[in-house]
């Protein structure tokens, strides 16, 4: 073979060899160029899964009753919370409704269920305000088969402290008949409790009534509304049940 031709082979192996490099090298680049899109990529949604808390919307109802004009927050259930909230929440709703009620066919069980509840100072002014020498004893009061409902509109906290006595504020109203058929009687309040968990009661009957060991301490009921005759709140939303 001549020189020319070893030349030329020379250059043609050059030539594809420059080739094969130039492929190698942008290979190499679009793999880097893929890289950095990627990490851009996660380091954006990485971004967006941060800032989504900042951008939740969590939307909350106002409520206006129609009957006293009052304004408040609806409250709504975290999913979260401290199981003793939720239980706390609970039993002072039962215990308003219990204590604040008066059906002649279970005025003794829930005069028993709320005896349960209740501190030894706070049972002796309850046994007091039940005797029938007391004209304004709900024996005496709903003698003529008169029937209260109790419908609770809300439970708040006021201090909260878990292991400690709290204070929670309910607002409810009363509905009172006069009678089978009669229209009802509709009033409005304002209850403030202390409570406390304290050891479950050793008598076997008082802990079936109490088996978490949940006690008032103070409770105070006061008019929403300074003596009001309101009409009926077909709109108010309860948070608990009424009792029939």
């Amino acid at each position: 073979m001549d020189e020319a031709a070893r030349n030329y082979f020379a250059e043609a192996s050059r030539w594809d060899d420059d080739r094969a490099s130039a492929i190698r090298q942008s290979a190499r680049r679009a793999w880097i160029v893929a890289a950095g899109a990627c990490l851009v990529a996660i380091a954006a949604s990485v971004a967006l899964a941060l800032l989504t808390p900042l951008k939740r919307v969590e939307p909350f109802v106002i409520r206006v009753d129609s009957s006293t004009g009052v304004v408040d927050v609806v409250p709504g259930y975290a999913p979260t919370a401290p199981l003793p909230e939720v239980v706390t929440r609970h039993l002072v709703a039962e215990y308003v409704i219990q204590r604040e009620r008066y059906v002649a066919a279970i005025a003794e069980a829930d005069y028993e269920q709320i005896g349960a509840l209740q501190s030894a100072a706070m049972n002796q002014r309850w046994a007091a305000d039940w005797a029938r020498s007391n004209p304004l004893s709900p024996l005496n009061r709903y003698a003529d088969g008169s029937r209260v409902r109790v419908q609770i509109k809300s439970v708040v906290f006021l201090k909260h402290a878990s292991g400690e006595a709290q204070t929670l504020q309910v607002r409810f109203l009363t509905a009172m008949e006069r009678g089978v058929g009669a229209a009802e009687e509709y009033a409005h309040y304002v209850a403030t409790l202390e409570t406390a968990y304290v050891a479950p009661p050793v008598d076997v009957r008082l802990r079936m009534l109490n088996p978490l060991g949940f006690k008032v301490l103070e409770y105070r009921r006061e008019p929403e509304v300074s003596g009001a005759a309101v009409e009926t709140p077909a709109r108010v939303a309860a948070v608990s049940g009424a009792a029939p």
